[in-house]
């Protein structure tokens, strides 16, 4: 394997982080931090703003700032819940941005073993997932039969599977949450998206994010069944985390990096034509830099650390069973750092 591959409160999170650690360093004995660390990206517009680290390096800038020397910054693109939680649990991974089902698939799964447990660093990002179709008999959730098959990047725990349960459940309700799971087929998002538009396979419908959803829906023979805000609202989507021992032994750099978001969630902000060059050239993307520009500025698309909305998704999973531990609050989940941060 290769090596691993509007905000406007910038300072005042990275000052307090920054103050926080240096205390923790100065009531304990003088431990180096790593000056390496391994993070990871998924799919599509949901990880522009660790798309904008990457390729400005800001990282490695905040981590200078904060007297850490040259840390080495290695980035693995990973997508599906399950999959990440894999390489996080394996110890290939310090930091991932993740779906907040997976990231509460894992929190719930490992709560009180010491060397496992992981711990929310900041919300990354919201927008609007949709499940299109190529099949035109489908127009609402009950037109599926058993043979359609709904792409997802994973099965059962992955955003997009998660979504789709708490669709489901309202349709139909709660006992009837994973009705559709049997029609749903795991694929990272650009691969469903090929599937979905050629219409060669058995894949015909496709619950993803932008930019893939939106270019889907340039094809005359696929449309629109649903948009997750309009089930859901304008909530965070995916999260950034780390294992806590990684977290405990690392305060400088924790509170880098997440001066670091903050940083790369400015950019996207002030300066939305260059975050979508960025996204352009970053990820390959076959759609031009004006076409990036328009997502990012789409109005159910924001990109925040403040968590919002994942106790929507706590409760549901707490609920229908897929996790056995439930927070009782959202700041159950993530470090004390951004508890003052207003999310729900």
């Amino acid at each position: 394997m290769t090596a691993f591959a509007t905000l406007r409160r910038v300072g005042v999170l990275a000052t307090a982080l920054v103050a926080l650690a240096s205390g923790a360093l100065a009531t304990g004995p003088a431990q180096a931090e790593t000056a390496e660390l391994h993070i990871s990206k998924g799919y599509g517009i949901l990880y522009l703003p660790m798309i904008v680290m990457e390729h400005e390096k800001l990282l490695e800038k905040q981590a200078k700032a904060a007297g850490l020397g040259d840390v080495k910054v290695g980035w693995l693109e990973l997508d599906g819940g399950n999959v990440i939680n894999d390489a996080m649990i394996s110890g290939n991974l310090d930091i991932a941005a993740i779906g907040v089902p997976g990231f509460l698939t894992l929190w719930s799964k490992v709560k009180g073993n010491a060397k496992l447990e992981v711990s929310g660093l900041a919300g990354l990002s919201a927008t609007s997932l949709y499940l299109n179709s190529n099949n035109p008999n489908i127009k609402s959730l009950k037109d599926f039969t058993a043979k359609d098959k709904i792409a997802l990047p994973g099965i059962k725990t992955s955003l997009s599977a998660v979504v789709l349960q708490m669709a489901v459940a309202k349709e139909f309700g709660d006992d009837n949450y994973a009705k559709l799971d049997p029609m749903t087929v795991g694929l990272p998002h650009p691969e469903a998206y090929t599937a979905l538009v050629s219409g060669k396979t058995e894949v015909n419908s496709h619950l993803g994010s932008p930019p893939y959803s939106f270019m889907e829906l340039e094809n005359p023979q696929v449309h629109r069944v649903m948009n997750s805000v309009d089930v859901l609202g304008n909530i965070s989507l995916d999260l950034v985390y780390a294992p806590k021992r990684f977290i405990d032994a690392n305060p400088k750099l924790t509170a880098a990096f997440l001066a670091a978001l903050e940083e790369a969630d400015k950019l996207i902000a002030d300066e939305p034509a260059r975050a979508a060059t960025i996204y352009v050239q970053s990820a390959k993307a076959k759609l031009s830099a004006g076409e990036v520009e328009r997502m990012i500025k789409d109005p159910d698309t924001k990109f925040s650390t403040t968590p919002n909305g994942v106790m929507q998704f706590a409760n549901f999973m707490g609920r229908v069973g897929t996790i056995k531990n439930k927070p009782a609050t959202w700041q159950d989940l993530f470090i004390a750092n951004v508890h003052s941060l207003p999310g729900s």
